[in-house]
């Protein structure tokens, strides 16, 4: 799968103001004085200051650059939670035949990536790598995955549940450093999920 590395928008305090209102420094601010606590609180708390827009990455990314600012990162491996980007498929097929199609190299030319086997090394055409870490037939996989021209490493999970002949596909993306690989990841699995979608219904 080829990622094309490259944020939807720049991520300065021009862009910044132009969107939400404030610049990083003023929503910084902000947060220091927020009445909520916890990542996912403070963002639905951006989320509702910006006037609850469309774009709702913008609320993500300041909290982001809140964290770097302050230098928080994870204790076992240095790294920022960063974002977690979250893309999702409804495919008419089982979720066998979905778990196959991420797992079987005869199957998985959307994906372009090798034979999986829990502990062994994870490649594909686009030149991401990692180790495939579990793999549930008909339910799940998860991936320690290193994009392509990115040293720091993220994590996949992808979900399939299967109901009235159908499978959703849900992939989470997590542990990104960048909006530059963030966005590039979000781009590339929507339109490899849309070439799977493809391939199971045709």
């Amino acid at each position: 799968m080829k990622v094309h590395l490259g944020p939807d928008f720049p991520v300065n305090d021009e862009s910044c103001k132009a969107a939400t209102g404030k610049t990083f420094a003023e929503w910084f601010a902000a947060i220091e004085t927020c009445p909520e606590e916890g990542r996912r609180m403070v963002i639905q708390w951006i989320y509702n200051e910006t006037g609850r827009g469309k774009d709702v990455w913008w609320p993500t990314t300041i909290w982001v650059e809140f964290e770097r600012s302050k230098g928080v990162v994870n204790k076992k491996d240095g790294l920022a939670d960063g974002y977690h980007i979250c893309c999702t498929k409804g495919v008419k097929a089982s979720a066998q035949a979905v778990y196959e199609a991420f797992t079987d190299p005869a199957k998985n030319g959307w994906l372009g990536c090798n034979a999986a086997s829990e502990g062994a090394e994870y490649t594909d055409d686009g030149g991401n790598t990692g180790t495939w870490l579990r793999l549930r037939p008909g339910k799940d996989v998860r991936i320690a995955w290193t994009t392509a021209g990115v040293e720091n490493p993220t994590m996949v999970d992808a979900v399939f549940v299967e109901k009235d002949g159908k499978t959703g596909i849900t992939v989470n993306h997590a542990r990104i450093q960048s909006r530059d690989e963030a966005d590039g990841l979000r781009r590339a699995w929507g339109d490899a999920l849309t070439v799977l979608k493809t391939q199971l219904e045709s």
